[in-house]
C-alpha cells in the first residue's frame, strides 16, 4: 500500500486546513484508512479513521467536532478536514492503512501500532 500526504502547512489559531491522502495498492477491498499526529515530544495518536466496508468513522476526543474524515473512492482519496484550529494541533500528521481489516475502527485507531502502511507524513503548524 502506498499513501501520499498533502495539505500541510501553517495557519493561525481558529483557521483550517484540509489534508489529502492518496492511496494505491491495496490488495483487499476491506482495509481501514486514517490520520495520525505526533507532536513534539509526544507518542503518535491516532486522529480519525473510516472504514472502507460502512465507512463506520472515530475521532479522538480532542478533534471531535472540528475535524471531518472523508473517504473519496473514486479518487482513492481520504481528507481531513481540519476547523477550528489550535496551537496544540500542531504536529506532523500521518496518512496510514490497515489492509484488509475494516471493522471496528473505533477499537483500531487508537493503536497506531496495528497499522502497517504508512505514508510520509505532513507538518501542520498552527500559530497562537
Amino acid at each position: 500500500v502506498h499513501l501520499v500526504e498533502s495539505g500541510g502547512g501553517l495557519v493561525q489559531a481558529g483557521g483550517s486546513l484540509r489534508l489529502s491522502c492518496a492511496a494505491s495498492g491495496f490488495t483487499d477491498d476491506n482495509y481501514a484508512i486514517g490520520w495520525f499526529r505526533q507532536a513534539p515530544g509526544k507518542e503518535r495518536e491516532g486522529i480519525s479513521c473510516v472504514s472502507s466496508r460502512d465507512g463506520s468513522t472515530y475521532y479522538a476526543d480532542s478533534v471531535k467536532g472540528r475535524f471531518s474524515i472523508a473517504k473519496d473512492n473514486a479518487k482513492n482519496t481520504v481528507y481531513l478536514q481540519m476547523n477550528g484550529l489550535k496551537p496544540e494541533d500542531t504536529g506532523i500528521y500521518y496518512c496510514a492503512a490497515l489492509n484488509g481489516l475494516a471493522l471496528r475502527v473505533w477499537v483500531l485507531c487508537p493503536h497506531p501500532f496495528v497499522f502497517g502502511s504508512w505514508g510520509q507524513g505532513t507538518q501542520v503548524t498552527v500559530s497562537s
